[in-house]
């Protein structure tokens, strides 16, 4: 009797330990997640549209922002180099 309470006890300490520890890492999300294929698609869906718009508005603000610094550098007039972005500055402005 005082070893089946004990393993009980030890048993009930166990489990404890081990929900605090799913908790604590969020595991019961994960494993609800990975039992469910339609959740699964949900979430990459969003998260790929999200990925790809983050890229899109990200790609435009740098590449705004490059044109703009060698339109300034365009206007020091610096001989060689101002030629060569000119016609940076001229082919970007054709691709649109």
């Amino acid at each position: 009797m005082f070893l089946k309470r004990k393993l009980v006890k030890s048993l009930n300490e166990s489990l404890t330990k081990l929900n605090n520890n799913l908790i604590k890492y969020n595991m019961h999300e994960l494993i609800y997640i990975l039992g469910s294929k339609k959740e699964i698609l949900t979430r990459n869906i969003i998260a790929g549209l999200a990925r790809g718009v983050g890229i899109g508005i990200g790609v435009t603000i740098i590449t705004a922002i490059i044109v703009y610094l060698l339109q300034k550098v365009v206007k020091l007039n610096i001989p060689i180099i101002s030629e060569y972005i000119i016609d940076i500055i001229n082919i970007v402005e054709q691709r649109r």
